[in-house]
């Protein structure tokens, strides 16, 4: 005679739908210390909706709450019954767990509640359930997930990390000390890290890309001109032109003050150069009047030898005035 599993699973769900006769199954099985912390009078049934869709299949667990006899915070029985086995239950109650923390969250708690997992199973091996009931035994290296969930989970707190240790952090490092920084200081005042790093590690063109755009973006400087000429000047190795073209497109030049003085524009470079010609040159002209190799210039700004030829022209008619 076959039966279905659902048969089953229907009569459990009906026996444990009764508040009584679930209160007197936690205080049977529930272990001593647990069973001790329990107010069972204001035990509650709860729905099992917050199993995740993909699991439908296989549920058939009650979710029920109770208060602590101090009448402070929630305990949750959750019972999973089972007509066979399953080699990663342990990892499904703890799955069903946290499905059950969250959705005490969404209901405007501000703290976990304790939530414990009970197997009920009803197989007919003689030589009882097969499988450790410890989650940790679902693991290849149960060792090492021990290790790992049984403590508090490390924090990358770049706040406390001091720029110099940052610093040896090898490729990583260009990424922490923007990070740190990017909110709190002028970007102008990191500009030099920034460089040696660029220049130390060469990262890739996505990376660097991403780096500066990230800077203009989301960093501030008083300075921006002093920031994209010291860029050009010191970091030529690992710029690209696109490079140079993309910090001083995002970098909100225009309307940027200088210290606390109102209405002053950031000097010689003006507007966002969103690619136009009069951008270029500005720049060009910028960096040789610098002193920039003339080879570079051509590089980043993409202009001929005629247009450099002109601003050269222009330079010494203005010098000569």
């Amino acid at each position: 005679m076959i039966i279905n599993h659902s048969h089953h699973d229907a009569l459990f769900k009906t026996f444990l739908s009764d508040v009584g006769i679930a209160r007197d199954f936690f205080q049977i099985h529930l272990p001593p210390s647990l069973r001790q912390r329990c107010n069972f009078n204001t035990l509650t049934l709860c729905s099992g909706s917050f199993v995740e869709k993909n699991l439908r299949t296989h549920y058939s667990d009650m979710l029920y709450s109770v208060r602590t006899r101090k009448g402070t915070g929630y305990i949750y029985c959750l019972v999973e019954h089972q007509s066979s086995p399953h080699r990663l239950m342990a990892f499904r109650l703890l799955r069903y767990s946290l499905a059950a923390m969250q959705q005490h969250l969404d209901q405007g708690h501000k703290t976990l509640p304790v939530v414990v997992p009970l197997l009920f199973y009803q197989g007919g091996l003689k030589s009882g359930y097969p499988y450790d009931n410890d989650w940790f035994s679902c693991f290849r290296d149960g060792e090492l997930a021990r290790d790992v969930y049984t403590r508090p989970f490390p924090v990358i707190d770049l706040s406390v990390i001091p720029d110099d240790e940052i610093k040896t952090h090898r490729r990583v490092a260009l990424l922490e000390l923007v990070q740190k920084h990017i909110r709190l200081r002028d970007m102008s005042l990191l500009v030099k890290d920034i460089i040696n790093l660029l220049n130390q590690w060469r990262p890739s063109e996505e990376l660097r890309k991403s780096l500066l755009t990230y800077i203009a973006q989301a960093g501030k400087t008083d300075d921006a001109e002093s920031f994209v000429r010291m860029l050009s000047q010191h970091a030529p190795r690992c710029l690209e032109e696109e490079d140079m073209i993309t910090i001083a497109q995002h970098f909100e030049l225009i309307g940027l003050k200088k210290g606390k003085q109102e209405g002053k524009h950031v000097g010689r470079i003006e507007g966002k150069l969103e690619g136009k010609l009069e951008g270029k040159l500005e720049v060009a002209r910028q960096s040789l009047a610098d002193g920039t190799d003339r080879a570079l210039v051509k590089k980043w700004t993409g202009l001929t030898d005629e247009e450099l030829d002109c601003l050269v022209q222009q330079k010494k008619q203005v010098n000569k005035k």
